[in-house]
């Protein structure tokens, strides 16, 4: 059994603090003590011990109207060719790592998924594990023009999320709107390579556009139900449903403001039973455990603070295997929710 986590910040993280993914969260804490920075969550050695096979590295580049932080190495753009080069930079960062450390593969095809996962089949030792990572765009500002995907295709994008904030291609998080004329255009680009599309941080008008005219496999990789987080960052009841129509899943984000409405960090860290609440309430609305993963975002401008207090980091999210079959479900079920369905969005995705 593995974990998949469809959603982390690792080549923004590196340009924002310099954060080598290749080294431990508890090093990197160590060696930011006094700096004022969120407590690191990830890093691979902590995501192989906790058998984190897969990981979905982002392309993430702040609006400059909307940056994260005041920190001035943060990535952003105030034009798409600004975000063109941020992003770049950070797809490079991926392509050295991978090329670098043995124990990591950048995943292309099903053969490269496939390497992984026989990597952890029963009885591989773990000094013989690799990590797949998968190249996600996380707001499609980077692209300058909808023919231009195909060069981030095969520069090794595999996953693409119009939106963030609003977009040139689409409304977003706190920003409404549908898809543009742009947008669809994007989106019949991205269906000629069967690319996954991402529907995390689209705004509401532009999710059910994308249901009725992407021909692809869409997902969320991010995104809570807006049971537990009322705002537009996340889904409602029926768009969880139209998502499972489509044979899509969502990622359960482990940041404690998107489990409970209104919490702040002024507040006691929240038990991790949460996030089975949230798994279950997903589970119970499309009467199945195929519709729900695991998209931690865990560094994406939070640290251990602001995630369920029995985790520290990324090796933690191994601990939802023993909370699940707690709360009753099947074996088959645990490996579905912690990897199996993500796995499956990039069997259905990714060339031979």
């Amino acid at each position: 059994m593995i974990v998949v986590d469809a959603h982390e910040d690792i080549a923004y993280i590196k340009a924002l603090y310099d954060r080598d993914y290749r080294v431990s969260a508890l090093t990197h804490r160590q060696n930011e003590q006094g700096m004022g920075r969120p407590a690191a969550t990830f890093g691979l050695p902590d995501a192989i011990l906790g058998r984190v096979a897969l990981v979905f590295g982002t392309l993430y580049v702040s609006p400059a109207r909307a940056k994260l932080s005041s920190t001035a190495s943060e990535p952003s753009y105030s034009t798409p060719q600004e975000a063109y080069d941020a992003a770049s930079w950070q797809l490079d960062y991926y392509r050295r790592i991978t090329d670098e450390d043995e124990r990591m593969r950048l995943v292309l095809t099903q053969s490269d998924l496939d390497e992984v996962l026989a990597s952890w089949e029963e009885g591989k030792p773990m000094d013989q594990h690799l990590q797949g990572l998968v190249v996600l765009m996380e707001g499609a500002d980077p692209v300058i023009e909808p023919e231009q995907f195909d060069e981030w295709y095969e520069r090794g994008v595999r996953v693409l999320g119009t939106a963030w904030r609003q977009t040139r291609y689409s409304g977003g998080t706190g920003e409404p709107g549908g898809l543009s004329a742009l947008g669809r255009d994007l989106l019949g680009q991205m269906s000629n390579y069967n690319a996954l599309l991402d529907l995390s941080h689209m705004a509401e008008q532009a999710v059910y556009e994308s249901f009725d005219m992407y021909e692809g496999q869409l997902f969320a990789s991010h995104t809570n139900p807006r049971k537990f987080c009322n705002s537009d960052r996340h889904f409602s009841d029926d768009m969880i449903r139209r998502l499972a129509e489509r044979d899509g899943v969502m990622g359960v984000v482990m940041f404690n403001r998107f489990l409970q409405t209104g919490w702040t960090p002024s507040e006691p860290r929240l038990p991790l039973s949460v996030v089975y609440d949230v798994i279950d309430y997903v589970c119970q609305l499309t009467g199945s455990a195929r519709h729900i993963g695991i998209g931690s975002d865990f560094d994406g401008g939070f640290g251990s603070e602001s995630i369920p207090q029995e985790m520290e980091t990324v090796t933690d999210l191994w601990l939802l295997k023993d909370g699940l079959k707690e709360r009753g479900y099947s074996e088959e079920d645990i490996e579905n929710i912690l990897g199996g369905n993500m796995v499956r969005m990039l069997r259905q995705t990714l060339p031979r």
